[in-house]
């Protein structure tokens, strides 16, 4: 299937409305999960309880009509208890591999930074190579397989801190606070009129999308344009972040390629076939944030990694 950017945009459009009408007041997370889906990448979501980070996850699933896990990330998670295991089902047949969760097309890791590191070694293979390895046997994942993993950024007892090559794998890294008053009133007059979010008997949205579409969406987002002068701004944006003085670890080249790759979901998400500066600079927070470490005297000083990155974009000239 061919979709052109008008049909692409369109599709999406009517995504973000199908989402935003379940997901209230959180626009700019909404954006950042379908450029991730959009870009082939995976996204974490960090945000206090009850901000709705499981609730998007699953209405996304729903309105791409696509399979989707919910796995509760714990100090005793094992890595087979997400690849799968060999079990004896008949003794003539001996062992059959019986798959884990990770089999599927968007996997939400919940609190992930509370597995063990044997379990995160196990989800980074997943991640990074969209396959896993078991009982010594490669088995790939499917093509549209996404992770969409939360943490909470308050709570540390029994929790592990995420290494950064797994950091790095995360196309995205999303922030969902507090919601507006309007936003919040909202959702009240949603759950009175009787939605129920923990419901599974009804679907949080109708699909909205048909056979082969997901696959299109995200081969249109491949096909857009990035200028010279752009590519050129968004390796200035990721080497400044290696000179900066408030930052002790700068970002990696593959997240040169991220942002590339984020601007150019965003592109089509606004039904555009070429990126544009701004595309670029959008999305720098979500991209970089997590790929960056503030040093330790300005962290002390309650400084966020944000804080350095918009110091350099107020550096670092974009392109007319």
């Amino acid at each position: 299937m061919h979709l052109t950017i008008d049909q692409g945009a369109e599709i999406l459009r009517r995504l973000r409305t199908a989402i935003a009408a379940r997901i209230v007041g959180q626009d700019a997370a909404i954006d950042d999960a379908l450029i991730t889906f959009l870009a082939r990448g995976h996204l974490l979501i960090e945000g206090v309880p009850g901000t709705a980070k499981t609730l998007l996850v699953r209405t996304l699933a729903s309105a791409l009509g696509l399979r989707f896990t919910r796995v509760q990330f714990t100090p005793d998670l094992m890595p087979s208890d997400l690849t799968g295991i060999a079990i004896v089902r008949d003794v003539a047949r001996g062992f059959e591999f019986q798959p884990g969760p990770v089999f599927t097309d968007l996997l939400l890791g919940d609190e992930i930074n509370r597995a063990p590191a044997k379990t995160q070694s196990a989800l980074l293979e997943a991640m990074s190579e969209r396959q896993v390895s078991a009982d010594g046997v490669t088995r790939p994942l499917d093509t549209l397989f996404t992770v969409f993993a939360t943490q909470n950024p308050v709570e540390h007892e029994g929790t592990y801190p995420l290494p950064e090559a797994q950091l790095d794998r995360f196309l995205l890294k999303t922030l969902m606070g507090y919601p507006a008053l309007d936003a919040e009133l909202a959702m009240l007059a949603s759950h009175e009129a009787g939605f129920n979010p923990e419901s599974t008997t009804e679907p949080l949205s109708e699909p909205m999308l048909g056979d082969g579409e997901a696959v299109a969406l995200r081969a249109l987002a491949d096909s857009v344009r990035v200028a010279p002068e752009v590519q050129a701004y968004i390796t200035s944006i990721t080497r400044a972040t290696r000179e900066e003085p408030s930052l002790s670890l700068g970002a990696s080249p593959r997240a040169t390629v991220a942002l590339m790759r984020a601007a150019r979901a965003a592109a089509v998400l606004e039904g555009r076939g070429f990126v544009t500066p701004d595309d670029v600079k959008d999305r720098v927070f979500a991209v970089l944030r997590h790929r960056v470490t503030l040093s330790p005297e300005l962290e002390v000083e309650g400084r966020t990694a944000d804080d350095a990155l918009s110091a350099i974009l107020l550096r670092v000239v974009a392109p007319k």
